[in-house]
């Protein structure tokens, strides 16, 4: 999978260290996927679950806290799981449902605030600078904690902050159900002391090169220059300058527009044909363009991704001058591109297709009228 995209925080070196007085929640449910399931079937509860895929074949989408103490981690093969966890129990993903307990969560974070912004169904930012007085952020945040807790019988864990970076950092430094407090003034502190792979951004391979660097904590990191960052990571070289510092001016940004839309699909038995990957197609294409209706957006951008039965990934993208018009026209970009993969090096286990580039379609012209005189 790749790494996590890396914000941009670039300031001027003179840019003040604490924020500008913001007050920043960041909440995020804890093992959210599996934690529905074990909610809504008593049986699953205090047992490993994996959510996705099956014994034999598949990817885990999400590992509940028991699973995870063995090892088990989302983007894992199935196979590699159980090798992990011997007696874990695999659950279909339930989509529809993770997406009505989000509604209701996002129903509790609008009793706050209107300066909402989601990054999944299981995690957001909220501004709440604005919704009361000295500590009521956190006062806040142990509010919502527990109205989650009421109405949806789950567990979230929140940080709160000056900003979006230290609040992030500040949510997954007790989890599960935990709640940190990062105050002006004790951010630099508390970054300093985190080993390097905990910052948002970094991820695996990046931890690699700066962990070759002698970099393995936020105390590391401060000890470099803006320009030897810039000179080792061009332009996330800035970022990470800035994130040694606690330094974050990035606004909460309500509502924010998806940029893409895409599905995938593992299946049972690998396929081989040509018939057999086009209706192993069909069922992305239809998830996709759901999306697309349901949003009133368009894109031109269509990407297939296909994983073959060694697990090697290949993707294919293909960008047109107008935007999508019509989910016949995305299949048929869709059968395009896999004809493009023929022969097959091996049988394909996973099919996905994504649309980017979206953008709000012109409206329709109204059609001229012509009158028989």
């Amino acid at each position: 999978m790749p790494g996590p995209a890396t914000p941009s925080l670039e300031r001027s070196p003179a840019a003040p260290p604490d924020g500008d007085g913001r007050k920043i929640i960041h909440v995020d449910m804890d093992a959210f996927y599996a934690s529905v399931e074990q909610r809504d079937a008593p049986a699953l509860r205090g047992r490993p679950v994996a959510v996705g895929g099956s014994r034999q074949r598949g990817v885990v989408a999400a590992a509940s806290y028991e699973a995870r103490r063995f090892g088990v981690r989302s983007a894992m093969s199935s196979m590699a799981a159980v090798r992990r966890c011997p007696d874990l129990v695999f659950v279909p993903p339930r989509f529809d449902v993770y997406k009505a307990v989000s509604g209701q969560i996002r129903a509790v974070f609008a009793r706050y605030t209107a300066l909402i912004e989601p990054l999944s169904l299981d995690e957001a930012y909220l501004d709440v600078t604005d919704a009361g007085g000295p500590g009521s952020a956190t006062r806040i945040a142990e509010e919502i904690r527990a109205a989650i807790r009421a109405e949806t019988g789950l567990t979230a864990s929140a940080g709160v902050s000056y900003n979006k970076f230290l609040a992030k950092l500040a949510s997954d430094h007790r989890k599960p159900d935990g709640l940190t407090v990062i105050p002006p003034g004790r951010g630099e502190a508390f970054v300093a002391a985190l080993a390097i792979d905990r910052f948002h951004g970094v991820g695996p391979v990046t931890a690699a090169r700066m962990r070759a660097l002698g970099i393995a904590t936020g105390a590391d990191l401060r000890a470099r220059s803006a320009e030897a960052l810039d000179a080792a990571f061009g332009k996330a070289g800035r970022y990470y300058y800035w994130a040694a510092r606690g330094v974050d001016h990035r606004p909460v940004k309500p509502d924010r527009p998806r940029k893409s839309s895409g599905s995938e699909t593992t299946f049972p038995q690998d396929l081989t044909t040509e018939a057999e990957l086009v209706a192993g197609l069909a069922p992305a294409v239809a998830a996709v363009w759901r999306h697309c209706e349901a949003s009133g957006l368009r894109g031109r951008t269509v990407t297939l991704k296909v994983k073959y039965a060694d697990f090697r990934q290949i993707t294919r993208s293909r960008t047109g001058p107008d935007l999508l018009s019509s989910q016949d026209v995305l299949a048929a970009t869709g059968r395009d591109l896999l004809r493009g993969l023929f022969p097959l090096r091996a049988g394909v286990r996973l099919i996905g297709l994504t649309v980017s580039g979206f953008e709000t379609p012109p409206a329709a012209e109204p059609r001229q009228l012509t009158l028989s005189l």
